[in-house]
C-alpha cells in the first residue's frame, strides 16, 4: 500500500513537471519573430531588410523576439536566464566567433533583454544598458513598441558596427553628414516640444469659444440661454446622464424663454476609454482585449475582446482575426542557424 502511495505520489510530480517544463518558442524566422503582435506586417518586413542588410554586410546574425510572457513557455525565472538558454538553444551567430544578437521583448511582464554572444564578452554590457535605458524604455512606456524596436536596433547595430544601417559602405563625409541631420532630427524635438505644450490649450480655448457663442432659437430667432450644470440634468436622458458621470461626453443644454424649445449639444471627450455601445448607442461601453491565439507564418491568430457597458449592462464578446506572418521577399538568409553560443552578456530592463 506504501509503496503504490509513494508511486502515486512520483506519478504526480512528474505529471507536474511535464506541464511545467521549460520550453522555448519556435523559430521560424531568422530576423523577427513578432510572437506578441507588436509589429504590423510592414513593420516587421523593414525591420528585417535592416537585419538582413547588417548579415549581409557584416556576416553578424541579429534577431528579434517578442513574445507575450515567459510563462507560456513554463519560465518562472529571470528574463536572463531565459533569454541566455533560448540563445543558445537557438544557436544564433557564427559558432566560431559567437557574434550573434538577440532583442528579446516580453511584453505583459514589461520586461526587456539585449543578449550578446560569447565573443563580446562583457565589452557590450554598458553600451546596451545605455541603448535599452535611452532608446528602448522611453518609447515603450509610451506604448509605441514599433519605435523603441526600431530604435533599439538601429543603436545596437551602431554599437557593435560603428555604423548605423545604410552606412556600412559609406564614405566618412557620408556618415558625418547623416549624423548631422540626426543630430537636426533630435534637436527638432526640442523646438517642437514648445509648440506641442501649447497646442492643447489654444484648441481648448478655440472649443470653448465655439461652446460659448450665441445660439438662435430655430422656432422664432430669439437668442436662446444655457442651463447651467446644476440644472441641465433634468432634461438629459439617463443614457446622457451616464456618459457624463463617465467623462466620455459633456453636453450643454440650451432652451428658449419664449416658446420653451431645448437644443442638447454634446461633446465627446479627447481622451476616454469609453467607447459607442453596440445595444444602447451611448458611449458607456469599455473593453478589454487579449490574444487567443497568436498569429504565426502557417496559420491565422485571434483575438478576442469583452466588453460591458455601464448604462444598459449589456456584455458581449467580439472575436477578430490576426492575420497569418508573411516573410518578407527581400531576406536572403536560408538554412539553419550559425550555432553560436551566449556565456550570459548584455543588459536588462522594464517599463
Amino acid at each position: 500500500m506504501i509503496r503504490s502511495l509513494k508511486a502515486g505520489a512520483l506519478l504526480l510530480l512528474l505529471s507536474f513537471g511535464a506541464a511545467f517544463a521549460q520550453s522555448f518558442p519556435p523559430d521560424n524566422d531568422f530576423y523577427v519573430n513578432d510572437y506578441a503582435d507588436l509589429l504590423t506586417d510592414a513593420e516587421e518586413d523593414e525591420l528585417r531588410a535592416t537585419l538582413d542588410e547588417l548579415f549581409q554586410a557584416r556576416d553578424i546574425e541579429f534577431t528579434v523576439l517578442t513574445i507575450p510572457r515567459m510563462l507560456d513557455y513554463g519560465h518562472t525565472g529571470s528574463i536572463e536566464s531565459f533569454a541566455t538558454a533560448l540563445f543558445n538553444y537557438w544557436g544564433i551567430g557564427d559558432a566560431d566567433r559567437n557574434d550573434g544578437l538577440l532583442l528579446l521583448v516580453s511584453r505583459f511582464d514589461r520586461e526587456l533583454r539585449i543578449e550578446v554572444g560569447a565573443g563580446y564578452g562583457d565589452t557590450l554590457n554598458g553600451p546596451m544598458q545605455r541603448v535599452i535605458n535611452n532608446k528602448i524604455v522611453p518609447y515603450f512606456r509610451l506604448d509605441d513598441y514599433p519605435a523603441g524596436i526600431r530604435a533599439g536596433v538601429d543603436e545596437i547595430i551602431f554599437q557593435v558596427t560603428d555604423r548605423y544601417p545604410g552606412e556600412y559602405d559609406s564614405p566618412w563625409i557620408e556618415r558625418a553628414w547623416n549624423g548631422f541631420k540626426r543630430l537636426l532630427v533630435n534637436l527638432g524635438w526640442w523646438l517642437i516640444a514648445p509648440f506641442a505644450l501649447v497646442s492643447p490649450f489654444v484648441v481648448r480655448l478655440i472649443r470653448r469659444m465655439q461652446r460659448n457663442r450665441p445660439r438662435i432659437c430655430p422656432n422664432d430667432g430669439s437668442r436662446m440661454r444655457r442651463y447651467l450644470e446644476e440644472t441641465e440634468d433634468d432634461s438629459l436622458s439617463p443614457g446622457q446622464l451616464v456618459e457624463e458621470r463617465l467623462e466620455s461626453v459633456d453636453y450643454d443644454v440650451w432652451y428658449c424663454d419664449r416658446c420653451d424649445h431645448v437644443t442638447i449639444e454634446g461633446y465627446r471627450a479627447w481622451f476616454s476609454r469609453y467607447g459607442a455601445c453596440r445595444e444602447c448607442g451611448f458611449r458607456t461601453v469599455e473593453g478589454e482585449s487579449r490574444t487567443i491565439r497568436a498569429a504565426t507564418y502557417s496559420s491565422t491568430g485571434l483575438r478576442e475582446a469583452d466588453y460591458n457597458c455601464h448604462h444598459c449592462n449589456a456584455h458581449y464578446t467580439v472575436q477578430s482575426t490576426i492575420p497569418k506572418k508573411r516573410k518578407s521577399s527581400s531576406s536572403s538568409r536560408s538554412g539553419s542557424r550559425g550555432g553560436g553560443r551566449s556565456s550570459g552578456g548584455g543588459a536588462s530592463g522594464s517599463w
